[in-house]
This record gives C-alpha cells, structure tokens and sequence, in this order.
C-alpha cells in the first residue's frame, strides 16, 4: 500500500509540475539512478530535488536582474535577500543530488511547468525596467515560492528518505515567510 501512495505521490508531482508526456509510454521510464550507496534513489525523492534544483536556479537568475532593473529599493533589498536565500538552498540541494547518485543537471530544460521561470521570463524580464520590471518580477517570484511550496508539502509526506524530507519541511517553512515577505506592488504584471 505505501508503495501505491509513493507511485501516486510521484505522479502528482509530475502532473503538477506540469513533466506529464500523455505520448510516452510508461514502461519506457528508466529505473531511478543508484544512489552513492548503490542503492535506488527513491522516485518521489529524486523527482523531488531535480526539480527544485532548476527551479530554485533559474529563480536566482531572475533575481539577479533585480540589481539593474528595478526602480525600487526596497524591491531590491527584497530580491537580493531572497537570492541568497534561494542560493542558500542550492547548497543544500546539490549535495543531495550527489547523495542520491542523480546528475546535477537540469532534466527538466525547457518545460514550462508551474512555478518555474522559463527562458522566455528571463528573456521578458531583460527588456522591462522599473516599476513593469518589479510587478513582472514579483509575480514571477511569487508563482515560484507557492509552487515550491507545494511540491516540497507533497515531499514531506511521500518521500522516504529522511535528509530529503527535513530539507523540504525547512523549504515549507522558508516559504511561508518568504510569502509574506512578498513586495505589494499596485498594478497587474507588466
């Protein structure tokens, strides 16, 4: 039974993270890589932190813009502080990648998935400025902390390995500061 819920888990967070391919057959998955200890990574594990690890980079990307584009101070000191944040992350998730035997590559390059900043955001935040550059930004950055948050809920519950699970009930909990921490900008995104 706790198997099932585990390949279900899995499954809604692939749905939710938008990686479902309706064409691909199902028995074509490859087997979950072997971690450093030479066994499996666990698949509700391993979606998890590849997936966070891209988001959470191409987050700090976005971020880093802040520095030159946008009109506001605060936004700034706000965007600067939720970068190395962000970063901050990326220090504990990498070594769990390597932990789990997982490549610290992005397997999910160009999907548009919820929550995830595309090239196409990036590319839209490069030629905005100001206070457009701001709102893009905060909406952008906000669809990033509740997505996260969700998938990493959905860790907490499902995952088995004990490092994963505390790092997503710690990303649950920066999450929810970090929301409320969220810049009230007037006006829809630019």
């Amino acid at each position: 039974m706790k198997a099932v819920r585990r390949a279900a888990t899995l499954a809604l967070l692939l749905l939710l993270a938008g990686c479902g391919t309706p064409a691909a057959d199902p028995g074509s998955t490859p087997p979950p890589a072997p971690s450093a200890t030479g066994a499996p990574a666990d698949p509700t594990d391993a979606a998890w932190v590849q997936l966070m690890t891209p988001m959470n980079k191409q987050a700090v990307e976005l971020l880093s813009l802040a520095a030159d584009r946008s009109g506001d101070a605060g936004v700034r000191r706000w965007a600067a502080g939720l970068r190395a944040a962000q970063n901050g992350e990326l220090a504990r998730l990498r070594p769990l990648l390597t932990r789990m035997g997982l490549p610290d590559t992005n397997v999910h390059e160009g999907h548009d998935m919820p929550g995830m900043v595309t090239a196409g955001d990036l590319a839209r935040a490069r030629a905005l400025r100001g206070a457009a550059f701001d709102r893009f930004l905060v909406d952008r950055i906000g669809g990033h902390l509740r997505q996260t948050a969700q998938v990493s809920r959905s860790e907490t519950g499902a995952g088995t390995r004990p490092d994963a699970k505390r790092l997503a009930a710690a990303l649950v909990s920066a999450r929810r500061t970090e929301l409320a921490r969220l810049p009230g900008l007037s006006g829809a995104p630019g």
